[in-house]
């Protein structure tokens, strides 16, 4: 799981590199859309109106979505299509876990605002070039901003501007959720896992632990699991060593010693169980960052579909089990909701006493084609038209609720039947520590985004601060 099965034609975009602004954005858009910035705040008060953008259960012209809340709570999970994004070639494609009392809310807001700010930066970027000099294809600044001859091919000029524009648009989507007027994300989050495919670039950039999966065939004609994207999980090591860095502490619980988990100093909470994430601004001091995992691949004739999922599914289903059911769906429309049913069914199987997490599934086929909207239909599920908005917004009748989300105590949830504390021993350590880790148990849980237990909580427990902790 933590690990970028993705070799052939892919290229981890190198993070010391800076680029020019006319990179050759504008040369590979087809009849772009111009929108002023005025025009962008209308877009995002009417986002479930547009044709081409879906985000509840359905189908577009050439994917298919579908979520199903677990037994904790509200579904977190968010997800979204959006077509003709940014050009008439290019796709956006997105998969949300929040995670936290508010997380359901974080995930939601991510997912419209951040192809909104995508979107922006790469218009600033198209911009600026078409107003500079041709001749800075083959200038690039170093980071002390000396510019030198560089001969770089314009397939990697536009892999810097897409890893560029990503990284600029999460920076501003976490600075936007710390100073939100109503939604508390002190220790509420969300990951992330976005694409971004234009003719045959394939574009991601990732937090957390969704994760983005390639079917693809082999030289037999076999269809094959490519992972594209890395689960930023805290005890990787670059991940730990930063956090470690920053006097954050990780190491899994006793009687779950697979999950690594981030936990604060000076108190064993919030146990945050990935090492990437917007929002869980009580750990952002603690090495917790919110800066994107970003890649481009080259897309060939022999890739057939990409799958993005959250960890509902990864947790009982492999790369290679979800590429096997997307690949025998009977029909297009329904691979998606194949691959909750089977996750479900997996969770009941493996985790029996286990209260199974949220899952959501979005599923891209590359060709462009989709089944027709009566097949669609027939199986119960909307199609991505102008017609579908009434049943769009009934899907979250919650939006409105909690305007103004306020933490007001400790809560602590553990596996079923076991309320005791761990002492000293209750803990497995990804590398030596001396600090304890203590669990408490809150008696009136009325926590609804984490009641009652799944195999992995994303959280374990509210940080409970003092002035003496915080002066210490």
């Amino acid at each position: 799981m933590g690990a970028c099965a993705s070799v052939g034609h892919s290229r981890r975009i190198g993070r010391d590199r800076s680029f020019s602004s006319c990179s050759g954005l504008g040369s590979t858009r087809s009849r772009r859309s111009k929108r002023s910035s005025g025009e962008h705040v209308t877009t995002l008060q009417h986002l479930p109106y547009l044709p081409n953008r879906i985000f509840t259960n359905g189908k577009s012209r050439t994917s298919c979505i579908f979520t199903q809340q677990g037994r904790k709570g509200i579904n977190q999970d968010a997800m979204v299509v959006w077509e003709d994004f940014d050009a008439d070639d290019a796709i956006f494609c997105g998969v949300f876990d929040g995670h936290g009392p508010h997380g359901h809310l974080v995930a939601r807001k991510v997912r419209d605002s951040l192809p909104l700010k995508l979107h922006s930066f790469l218009q600033s970027y198209e911009s600026r070039g078409n107003g500079s000099n041709s001749g800075c294809f083959n200038r690039k600044k170093s980071q002390d901003g000396v510019e030198f001859e560089h001969s770089t091919s314009p397939e990697d000029q536009m892999g810097d501007l897409w890893r560029d524009a990503f990284l600029k648009s999460y920076k501003a989507m976490d600075k936007e959720l710390r100073s939100h007027p109503t939604l508390d994300c002190f220790c509420s989050g969300s990951t992330a896992v976005t694409i971004v495919k234009q003719g045959s670039n394939l574009f991601m950039g990732s937090i957390g632990d969704s994760r983005a999966i390639l079917g693809s065939k082999d030289d037999s004609n076999a269809m094959i699991a490519v992972q594209l994207t890395v689960d930023l999980k805290p005890d990787l090591p670059r991940e730990a060593e930063r956090i470690k860095r920053c006097k954050g502490r990780v190491f899994a619980l006793q009687d779950e010693p697979e999950v690594p988990r981030v936990w604060l100093p000076f108190d064993d909470a919030p146990g945050l169980a990935m090492a990437r994430a917007f929002g869980d601004f009580c750990l952002k001091d603690y090495g917790v960052i919110s800066i994107p995992e970003c890649s481009h691949r080259i897309l060939t004739e022999r890739d057939q579909f990409i799958v993005l999922a959250s960890d509902g599914v990864w947790d009982v289903l492999s790369n290679e089990d979800v590429v096997d059911i997307v690949s025998s769906a009977p029909s297009r429309s329904s691979a998606a909701r194949l691959v909750v049913d089977s996750a479900a069914r997996e969770w009941k199987h493996k985790y029996p006493t286990s209260k199974m997490d949220d899952c959501a599934v979005v599923c891209m086929y590359l060709d462009g084609k989709m089944d027709s909207e009566s097949e669609a239909e027939d199986q119960g599920i909307s199609i991505a038209t102008d017609h579908s908005h009434s049943s769009t917004i009934a899907i979250e009748p919650d939006e409105g609720q909690n305007t103004e989300p306020s933490l007001q105590r400790n809560f602590t949830v553990r596996s079923a039947g076991s309320a005791e504390t761990c002492d000293s021993n209750g803990r497995v350590q990804v590398e030596a520590e001396d600090n304890k880790a203590e669990v408490v148990i809150g008696e009136d849980q009325n926590w609804s985004g984490l009641e009652g237990v799944t195999r992995v909580n994303s959280l374990v427990q509210l940080p409970r601060f003092s002035g003496e902790k915080l002066n210490s």
